[in-house]
């Protein structure tokens, strides 16, 4: 099997050399478009963050070429990224993807994956792809399938956005959030947006390696104070002292993030269906501006207050009620 992976970050890395390992031949695309040149392959990785995937795009169609029938694989994090591939390839050809190992890079270079946790996969057309269910067993990494790829990629936007932009919005690790009493409501009820822009989508939830998604839906159900202490504690077992991909972002000054296809996404699709959800587009419109203007992140460091403020305005604007002093 050749395998040509876009993206060279600590996913793409690391599932290419698992892939390398089964064995396979493997090949990185370079970082420069010009660069690119034709390649034989019968996977392709698109493992770059969300808003580089028209590059990843351009990258594909330069390096495979017209004719080519290479299947490609997109673990990429958030929603909408499985149709722009389609759009440019065709919906037969990509393969949804959720990720569940924790992958990071350290200070040298090298690559460190969890031991835990596992991948998921679901065709967005009509083929199955069964080869690649049996090419990522060979890994050794637990392979989960399923035949709803937007019901698998909603299900791992809502791992993603939890202790995710509220953290970087405050700069704040997760074990720190979650002391936080009145910021941990807002989590609480961001994942209840969440959950119920997915019913109204009509999707269900689907349980991912290592994370039992309907079980943290369903904790969200009960009493707020009931649903943050057991939250609380996942979080905090799971993640309290590892920087989330949102601070990430806004810590290194990227000016970018991936917000819009995260909380950002929850929002835009809760408006399109009537959904109630301040807190999501509460988080999605700062943390947007703060990428956008870094200088108003002192606003909101250790700030709860100034954010609860934004919920509570964009809870007065889906109202129709004059903020406050007009």
């Amino acid at each position: 099997m050749k395998v040509y992976v876009v993206g060279s970050g600590a996913v793409g890395t690391f599932l290419g050399e698992a892939l390398r390992a089964t064995p396979a031949e493997v090949a990185y695309a370079p970082r420069r478009l010009e660069d690119v040149t034709p390649v034989d392959a019968d996977l392709a990785l698109v493992c770059v963050k969300a808003y580089d995937t028209a590059d990843a795009i351009a990258t594909l169609q330069r390096a495979l070429g017209p004719t080519s029938e290479a299947t490609i694989l997109t673990p990429q994090n958030g929603v909408g990224n499985e149709e722009r591939l389609a759009a440019a390839f065709g919906a037969d050809r990509i393969v949804s993807c959720a990720l569940t190992v924790p992958v990071e890079r350290g200070s040298d270079g090298t690559i460190a994956p969890s031991k835990r946790g596992g991948i998921a996969l679901a065709p967005v057309g009509s083929i199955a792809h069964n080869w690649l269910v049996a090419a990522f067993e060979r890994t050794g990494m637990p392979v989960k399938v399923t035949d709803d790829y937007r019901a698998l990629k909603w299900s791992k936007l809502a791992l993603n956005t939890i202790a995710n932009a509220s953290c970087a919005i405050l700069n704040v690790l997760p074990g720190r959030l979650v002391k936080l009493d009145h910021m941990f409501s807002l989590e609480v009820r961001a994942i209840r947006e969440t959950r119920a822009v997915m019913a109204a989508l009509g999707l269900t939830s689907v349980d991912l390696p290592r994370y039992p998604v309907r079980a943290l839906q369903t904790v969200v159900k009960l009493p707020s104070p009931v649903a943050k202490v057991l939250l609380a504690s996942r979080i905090a077992g799971a993640r309290g002292r590892k920087p989330p991909s949102l601070l990430l972002d806004l810590r290194a000054g990227k000016g970018r993030t991936e917000i819009d296809v995260l909380n950002g996404a929850v929002a835009s699709a809760g408006r399109s269906l009537g959904v109630p959800v301040p807190v999501n587009a509460a988080f999605a419109r700062v943390l947007a501006d703060i990428a956008y203007m870094p200088q108003l992140w002192a606003k909101y460091r250790e700030r709860p207050a100034a954010l609860l403020a934004e919920v509570e305005a964009e809870e007065q604007r889906a109202a129709g009620v004059p903020a406050r002093g007009t």
